[in-house]
């Protein structure tokens, strides 16, 4: 095999995996029931729904996610955002199964799991998933 076809091979391959990555990034997927309590995460739940944000300091992407749930849950008073340092709270992480930052979660009233997103959310999912809520 020469030269210019391994590469070829593994510029594809790379190409695919990176189209496969980005797709699934920020997608809100229903997730099952963990149950997450408010000693956990430090915070009290919202009255109707709390949004929580795995982030860690040398993120850029968590940045983004933070503004952007920042801005759509400002409009919501029952729901309470809280967002989570992954590095200091390894517990907690290991527990809900945090693999990668940014990572947010949508809990019910009682603290349980409704919905997952892998990534910076997108403002019109965001927005359906806080509507449901």
């Amino acid at each position: 095999m020469n030269n210019l076809t391994l590469l070829f091979i593994i510029v594809s391959i790379s190409s695919i995996y990176w189209f496969f990555f980005k797709f699934k990034r920020g997608k809100i997927k229903k997730k099952l029931r963990l149950q997450i309590f408010e000693s956990e995460l430090g915070n009290n739940y919202g009255k109707r729904a709390t949004v929580v944000q795995f982030s860690t300091t040398f993120c850029s992407e968590c940045r983004a996610a933070k503004a952007l749930i920042s801005d759509v849950v400002s409009t919501q008073n029952e729901i309470a955002y809280i967002e989570v340092d992954a590095e200091s709270n390894l517990e907690l992480v290991r527990k809900v199964d945090i693999r990668s930052t940014p990572t947010t979660l949508f809990l019910d009233k009682a603290g349980f799991e409704i919905a997952r997103a892998t990534g910076a959310p997108k403002r019109d999912q965001l927005i359906k998933v806080i509507a449901s809520l």
